[in-house]
């Protein structure tokens, strides 16, 4: 794999998260192809209904299969013969980002899966010796499992911020699984190599709970009050979103997880170069 620099160009819209609404264009953009007509490129475009964000207040079908290292959680909604779209969340969220989104591209005739990622929700580590890793290519690798678990052999992807960088891993590493993507707002691939370039102020500034994240003071800081931290991450990124205590609590729920402080301190330390991965993901990471 070429690396990518994961911060080519950084603007404070970057890590905004992607509210329902704009999820709900994204959904759209999916929608646009007619499923029994999926493959053409030139299928007429089909009707979406338009969803009011917060409509919807949870998912119907949740889920749970063993699928590689992990009894992974999820949401299902749609036909099981329909084209498979799996929608990934990013940090400090969870599916219920899509919890609006999931019941429209369902409408549409697609099958809709919706992973809790490692380290969120309901998803556990079938082992206790397995490494908390939390390294771009083992986290993509999980939806390779998923989706083998599941028997969906190619399906379209679409993510923000973590998922985002889950599904450029897809398309980069296993095109033959890709129908689409939808990469929204997220980080791209990258290296702890790449990562070690020196940024500007402003978007180091924006960046500051990584250098939080990369002390022993930081990961005890957001154990001891992830409720407040992950919130002022809701707010701080999403400036204009004027989210209720009810919508934040349905996603902050999913960061009681037993290896979430330990998943969200090696992303952000291996990006930077300060936590080793797993040598047997070495090939993937060239």
């Amino acid at each position: 794999m070429n690396a990518i620099s994961l911060f080519g160009t950084i603007n404070h819209n970057r890590r905004r998260f992607l509210s329902t609404a704009a999820m709900t264009v994204a959904a759209a953009q999916l929608g646009m192809l007619n499923p029994a007509n999926a493959e053409s490129a030139t299928a007429k475009p089909a009707t979406v209904p338009a969803i009011k964000p917060g409509t919807n207040t949870s998912f119907t079908n949740l889920k749970q299969v063993d699928a590689g290292l992990l009894d992974v959680g999820y949401a299902e909604a749609g036909p099981t013969e329909g084209p498979a779209v799996i929608l990934l969340h990013g940090w400090p969220y969870d599916i219920h980002s899509y919890v609006d989104v999931a019941p429209l591209l369902a409408s549409a005739g697609y099958r809709v899966i919706v992973p809790y990622s490692r380290g969120y929700g309901t998803t556990r580590f079938l082992s206790s010796e397995t490494m908390r890793n939390a390294q771009q290519s083992a986290v993509a690798l999980d939806i390779i499992a998923l989706m083998n678990a599941l028997k969906i052999q190619k399906a379209i992807f679409a993510g923000f911020d973590w998922g985002a960088r889950t599904a450029d891993v897809m398309a980069t590493l296993w095109p033959e699984r890709c129908k689409a993507i939808v990469s929204v707002g997220g980080y791209l691939i990258s290296s702890p190599e790449s990562n070690q370039a020196p940024w500007p102020p402003e978007p180091a500034f924006l960046f500051w709970y990584q250098y939080y994240f990369a002390t022993p003071v930081g990961k005890a800081g957001y154990a001891k009050y992830l409720d407040q931290f992950n919130k002022f991450i809701w707010h701080q990124a999403s400036p204009k979103w004027n989210f209720d205590d009810a919508t934040y609590d349905r996603t902050a729920a999913s960061f009681n997880n037993p290896d979430h402080v330990d998943i969200v301190m090696h992303d952000y330390r291996w990006r930077l170069g300060l936590a080793d991965g797993e040598r047997k993901y070495d090939d993937l990471e060239r």
